[in-house]
């Protein structure tokens, strides 16, 4: 979809009407005005492109057919220790407004691109979590269930000074939600040829806003069903001596969209981000991991590792900018995907942008098939051919699960990766 084709249902009434059902106050609904008016000049989120190919295709998604915003469903399981704050987004916009107000849009532009602002302007749910100074919280959880055509989620972290706090979200389709067509015979479109007459659309938005000394690890596992397109973007700024430690497991969706990134704003602060990604069928993953140094003593680790079988497409970028003033800075990146079918693809662009040369950093990116000598080995010594490609694909993932610091998720993603694999 060109970014100046609106839905007829998105319009200053229909804002309005969702704003007034959720008993906004009014800052908020202006804010939300301002994202649609803008709509009309911003453009879609950047893919990468080389000449005469666009590696991800967003210009033809149709929202007349995939968003429905006044349609909103979903079941919504918010659940935290009592030294914390975890609220649905609403609630939390009237009963804490001023830390709302203040952090709301404050990491990610609300007019970022297209679908930023879209997401703005339409979001029905979401949760704040709050951590006080000094508390350390364990296992707070945020299940989304989507059940209709479309849904836009935002999650808002703020951590005030010497506090920590581990969260997991995860994202999923109900039984509810049904497509309104089925696919016609014959072959299917990629998912990166859209069909604008199926589907479903889930908006993901997260900001992180870590405090002094504070520690934050995010945990996400997205299992949307594979009639869903999906887009998220993940941002987080760190104080001094503050983490943020991201961890992203894609495994549901048609396509998907998304963006990890943190800044590192303060002295001696730190990120990691950790990915992995299964996909099949048609699937089509645009993973992107960003992190910019922007003060001295800083340092990030980027791990993505994911798995592709039938028509399944990744395009993985990961970029580390380290600034002028980002003194004594270390800075590490490496994605390896791994092919299981001949008709997969996969293409991968690490960067590095540096402008200080007292910065220590490496990147790497490779691109793979299962090795024929480790699969003749296995298989000449009784093992059957495809359980020994099953074998070296779940060892393939033990490095990227070994820095999953969040058992459950872990746990979660390594049944996820066997149920596919079987």
């Amino acid at each position: 979809m060109s970014a100046g084709i609106q839905h007829a249902d998105i319009s200053e009434e229909t804002v309005e009407k969702i704003s007034e059902g959720l008993d906004e106050p009014e800052w908020l609904l202006e804010t939300r005005l301002e994202a649609l008016e803008a709509l009309d000049s911003l453009e879609l989120p950047s893919v990468i492109q080389t000449p005469g190919r666009r590696w991800t295709n967003l210009e033809d998604l149709d929202f007349e057919a995939l968003v429905d915003p006044l349609d909103a469903a979903e079941e919504k399981d918010q659940v935290g220790p009592e030294n914390v704050e975890v609220l649905p987004f609403a609630e939390a916009a009237r009963e804490h407004e001023e830390l709302v107000r203040e952090h709301f849009g404050s990491i990610i532009d609300h007019q970022e691109n297209y679908l930023t602002a879209l997401s703005t302007a339409l979001f029905t749910t979401g949760t704040v979590v709050y951590v006080p100074r000094n508390v350390d919280a364990e296992d707070v959880t945020i299940r989304t269930t989507m059940n209709s055509r479309s849904l836009f989620n935002y999650t808002l972290v703020v951590t005030e000074q010497s506090s920590s706090v581990t969260i997991l979200e995860r994202q999923s389709t109900g039984s509810e939600a049904r497509s309104t067509s089925e696919r016609a015979s014959g072959d299917e479109p990629r998912a990166d040829e859209v069909d604008s007459e199926e589907g479903r659309y889930y908006s993901g938005i997260v900001e992180i806003s870590a405090g002094e000394n504070s520690h934050v690890q995010y945990g996400s596992l997205q299992d949307l069903d594979e009639d869903t397109y999906n887009y998220t973007l993940k941002h987080g700024v760190t104080d001094q001596y503050s983490t943020i430690n991201w961890i992203e497991g894609n495994l549901g969706s048609r396509l998907t969209k998304s963006g990890v990134e943190t800044t590192l704003a303060g002295e001696g602060s730190e990120s990691q981000i950790v990915g992995a990604f299964f996909g099949h069928d048609d699937q089509h993953f645009d993973i992107n991991s960003r992190v910019w140094h922007r003060a001295e003593h800083t340092t990030a680790d980027l791990v993505t590792r994911g798995v592709l079988d039938d028509r399944a497409r990744s395009v993985y970028e990961g970029v580390q900018d380290v600034g002028s003033m980002a003194w004594d800075t270390n800075s590490y990146q490496r994605e390896n995907t791994l092919m299981l079918s001949d008709e997969s693809e996969a293409d991968a662009s690490p960067k590095l942008i540096i402008n200080n040369h007292d910065t220590e950093a490496s990147h790497s990116a490779t691109v793979g098939q299962v090795d024929a000598e480790d699969l003749f080995y296995m298989t000449s010594r009784g093992v059957d051919p495809q359980t020994a490609k099953n074998m070296l694909v779940e060892g393939f993932f033990v490095p990227v699960l070994e820095e999953v610091a969040v058992d459950e998720l872990r746990e979660d993603l390594e049944a996820r990766i066997k149920e596919r694999l079987r």
